[in-house]
């Protein structure tokens, strides 16, 4: 979008927030670069340039604003929206693997050549890997000097830098201050309890109910919990585990981590923005979706549904396995005695979150007898963790739709409902439909919408890309407890 110069000037003069995170302004008079909504009188058009992406300004020579804090926005929808190398990369990129493996073990993990990776993601970004990634290890660092006592060398650490020099050279050029000023105009008042409290900022509207119902009510014991206000989840991440509580607001949400190593405070941020799907463009969505009559009065009843996902695409597709024709009940209780057995114990001194969700690994050698479901379905869980313990399998928020589904396809016990499920709930494809989910075909049949897999799978080609968003409004015509902002603690 950056390359059209007037209708990105005509956002940034009327400060419209739809387009933050979608370019980035930076005015040659001030050497600074903004958001489009940034509350500041817009500069002249002709003083204007744009960005793709925060590390492409930041290469061009311009610092951040300190009234938009354009780090902050948030991310570009099409990173999620796209399944190709670029949008693939920034997804990981996202997740820490530049921070944590490189440039090279991104390229890896995409299957292509590093000099491929960096040449696709200069040419769409204006930046390569490393500086996309040194773009988010400052803000990361800005967050952690603002909202915490730490010592710079633990932040610098924390942040992913190689060392306090590095570290004080990026702050000072990203925001035009050292690390020991931004600590002395910060407003925060350090966190409790070693939590670390931030704003998720998300594309308006959001609609929360079907998005902390679904999580909710899914939830499985000791993992997950709905707690004053909250919904709480253990997360499994790269150097430790994170408890992470999340309460819908009209402009945010808010997010309090609890980290066991504050390197993967990154990761922590955004697997809770993928979980809920914070970076979604809801008026595009939703224009779509309601070019459809069936659909035109669900969308607009309740603009902005979210497809809530998960933090972790294997521990998904297990529970989705747990799922197979049995009710949420059910497969709750199955989830929660696998947890309890085989999960790793944490401490929560705020909640009653009391386990990880169990690896692959710590499930392959699950004894069949102590499964209390069918003898098909225990050869589909153990066929299952088995694919994805030995790599044949790759579930990940980077990688191939595509390439998943086949091999998914190619597992016992894997229909379409599973498959899909998965490819919506862990994968994050937008356009995933699992046509014979008994809610879809009630939903279907009480709209006047085909029933038949078929035939609906042939109407709903209308909804694309959004098909997993129809998923969502079609869902809650019903009235199940996913459809619900929970009242109650659990």
């Amino acid at each position: 979008m950056h390359t059209d110069v007037d209708r990105c000037v005509r956002a940034v003069q009327s400060k419209d927030e739809r387009f933050d995170g979608w370019f980035f302004t930076a005015v040659l008079t001030t050497r600074i670069y903004c958001r489009p909504s940034c509350p500041v009188v817009p500069p002249k058009p002709e003083n204007m340039r744009f960005y793709p992406s925060a590390a492409a300004a930041q290469q061009a020579g311009f610092r951040a604003c300190k009234r938009c804090r354009p780090g902050a926005s948030p991310g570009s929808p099409q990173w999620n929206e796209r399944a190709d190398l670029v949008a693939r990369a920034m997804r990981l990129i996202a997740d820490g693997v530049v921070d944590r493996d490189g440039v090279p073990g991104l390229a890896r993990r995409l299957g292509y050549s590093t000099r491929q990776v960096e040449r696709s993601l200069t040419a769409e970004l204006g930046a390569g890997p490393l500086a996309v990634a040194r773009a988010q290890r400052a803000q990361t660092a800005r967050l952690l000097v603002e909202t915490t006592t730490l010592p710079m060398t633990a932040v610098a650490d924390a942040a992913g830098f190689a060392s306090l020099r590095t570290f004080n050279e990026t702050v000072r050029e990203v925001f035009g201050m050292t690390p020991t000023e931004l600590r002395a105009r910060a407003k925060n008042v350090p966190n409790t309890l070693g939590a670390i409290v931030l704003k998720l900022p998300f594309r308006r509207p959001l609609f929360p109910d079907n998005l902390f119902g679904h999580l909710v009510a899914t939830g499985v014991p000791g993992v997950e919990e709905w707690r004053d206000g909250a919904y709480r989840c253990a997360l499994r991440l790269p150097h430790g585990h994170a408890i992470a509580a999340l309460t819908p607001h009209d402009d945010h949400v808010a997010c309090r981590l609890t980290l066991s190593d504050l390197r993967d405070l990154t990761t922590a941020i955004n697997r809770c923005r993928w979980l809920l799907d914070l970076d979604a463009d809801p008026v595009a969505i939703d224009e779509r979706l309601a070019h459809d009559e069936a659909l035109e009065p669900l969308v607009a009843k309740s603009p902005g549904r979210r497809v809530p996902r998960t933090g972790d695409p294997r521990e998904f597709a297990v529970r989705a396995v747990l799922g197979q024709q049995v009710s949420t009940a059910a497969a709750r209780t199955h989830a929660g005695r696998l947890v309890q057995a085989h999960g790793d114990p944490i401490e929560d001194r705020e909640g009653g979150l009391t386990h990880l969700f169990p690896t692959p690994a710590a499930l392959r050698d699950v004894d069949p007898d102590t499964l209390a479901m069918p003898k098909s379905r225990k050869a589909t869980l153990l066929g299952l963790v088995s694919a994805l313990d030995d790599g044949a399998l790759e579930l990940a928020v980077g990688g191939d739709w595509v390439e998943a589904r086949r091999t998914l396809s190619e597992l016992p016990g894997f229909g379409p409902w599973t498959v899909e499920s998965i490819a919506m709930r862990a994968l994050g494809d937008p356009d995933a439909f699992p046509a014979t989910d008994l809610g879809i075909k009630t939903a279907a049949d009480h709209l006047g919408l085909p029933v038949k897999p078929k035939q609906l799978l042939d109407h709903a080609t209308r909804w694309s890309p959004w098909r997993a968003y129809a998923v969502q409004h079609l869902w809650a015509t019903g009235d199940h407890p996913v459809n619900h902002m929970p009242k109650d603690d659990r």
